[in-house]
């Protein structure tokens, strides 16, 4: 077999990859042997006997597996978790969901009268202040009040 490594660092600087990227067809080394000059390279490029290897790259099939396998709740125990229980779930973005909650639930009854106004503006001050602990809890709260008769 002829020592094709000059063909082989021609081909890499045209093609402007790696030498351990360029592919030569096996059968074809006489021709590619034959070849001395740029020019000669881009001809066997054309005929197919020279060419670039695909670039290797890491898979990403295991990753997928796993974040699919975490979207469906598994693999989130205590070992895999790094930082505070407030930096994966920041205690701010906790008050937001459930505030936004509230007052959407809160607006709704108002627009369909379930509650009047006044009882409207008692009950978001105080989901303001906290007083409860989801949309249940608020609307459990109300059935008190309507059974109460207020």
């Amino acid at each position: 077999m002829t020592d094709l490594a000059n063909q082989r660092r021609l081909a890499a600087e045209v093609m402007d990859i790696g030498v351990n990227r360029v592919w030569m067809n096996p059968e074809a080394s006489k021709d590619i042997a034959a070849a001395l000059t740029r020019e000669d390279i881009r001809k066997l490029m054309e005929e197919g006997k020279v060419g670039k290897r695909a670039i290797k790259g890491v898979s990403r099939g295991r990753a997928r597996k796993v974040d699919e396998t975490r979207a469906y709740g598994h693999r989130k125990g205590h070992g895999s978790r790094n930082g505070a229980k407030g930096a994966r779930r920041p205690k701010k973005e906790q008050w937001m969901k459930k505030i936004r909650a509230l007052r959407s639930l809160l607006s709704e009854f108002r627009d369909n009268k379930t509650i009047d106004v006044p009882t409207y503006r008692k009950l978001y001050l105080k989901a303001k202040g906290g007083e409860y602990r989801s949309r249940a809890h608020l609307k459990s709260h109300i059935e008190l009040l309507k059974g109460k008769g207020v």
